[in-house]
């Protein structure tokens, strides 16, 4: 669990950081542009002997659904919610991983289940306070397909990593980035004006910060994490970042969190998780 904690962190400062970045540029442009870093990241590590057609296919789909629809929708909806909007809405991520590992396995599992709705009530607790919080239905609606997108991706390469135990992570990650740059480029393509493009040198320093760090490592470590965990201590833990967003925000980028909420949502978030590890 120790991968999907740092990683946690490192997310952390992904909303604050990204809702600078779709104020002066496309909002697809920025998902090819951070896939496309991470693909370079990864590219060296690369070995494609002893896979089949058909897995190198798999990984490249399962890349086109994680990280490129994820991207596309995530990213997009930054343009019609504020940063910590788009942070809170994304806490249906536990229930769809819990709902999507069942349907796969034909079977209903009561207490990843209810650790995940934990884990929502934990984010709740943070995302719903005094004042009424309303996003549009376009910019949520992005957000839940993101959300869903992400959920499948980690019990897609999850399920993938069991049938194949011998794989290397690393060898085989950058396929995954390459079906999701696959997808997202072509949008990027039809939707920049490359006559009124620019990019300043801060926008550049954050485009390879969040291409190489926080998507790049980021999802790397994240998957591996995934491959390591029960399924309800992954959906507890697409959660934890919530709460430490608002963390980061309040500590880095001068924004209002309301302690005494934030402090009850973590122990509800450490709760889940001890709920979801007892056997």
């Amino acid at each position: 669990m120790l991968y999907l904690v740092l990683v946690s962190l490192l997310w952390a400062f992904s909303p604050g950081l990204t809702k600078g970045l779709t104020t002066g540029l496309d909002s697809s442009f920025v998902a090819a542009a951070r896939l496309g870093l991470a693909l370079l990241v990864f590219l060296p590590f690369l070995r494609l002997k002893g896979l089949t057609p058909r897995l190198i296919a798999s990984l490249i789909a399962l890349g086109a659904v994680q990280f490129g629809v994820m991207y596309l929708g995530y990213i997009e909806s930054f343009r019609h919610l504020q940063a910590h909007e788009v942070a809170l809405f994304t806490l249906t991520t536990p229930v769809f991983v819990t709902v999507l590992t069942d349907a796969l396995d034909r079977t209903f599992r009561a207490r990843a289940l209810a650790a995940a709705l934990l884990a929502v009530g934990g984010t709740v607790v943070v995302a719903f306070k005094g004042q009424a919080v309303q996003p549009t239905l376009w910019g949520l609606a992005l957000v839940q397909i993101s959300n869903l997108a992400f959920a499948a991706g980690q019990v897609g390469y999850k399920r993938l990593r069991a049938q194949h135990p011998a794989l290397r992570d690393r060898d085989i990650f950058g396929l995954l980035y390459a079906g999701a740059v696959l997808l997202t480029v072509p949008f990027a393509l039809a939707r920049m004006d490359f006559a009124a493009f620019s990019l300043t040198a801060k926008q550049g320093y954050t485009l390879l910060y969040l291409g190489t760090l926080a998507s790049g490592a980021g999802f790397f470590l994240w998957n591996i994490g995934a491959t390591r965990v029960g399924t309800g201590t992954l959906a507890v833990m697409n959660n934890a970042k919530i709460p430490l967003m608002v963390a980061v925000s309040l500590l880095f980028f001068g924004e209002y969190a309301d302690i005494p909420r934030l402090f009850i949502s973590l122990v509800l978030l450490t709760t889940a998780v001890w709920f979801a590890e007892k056997r």
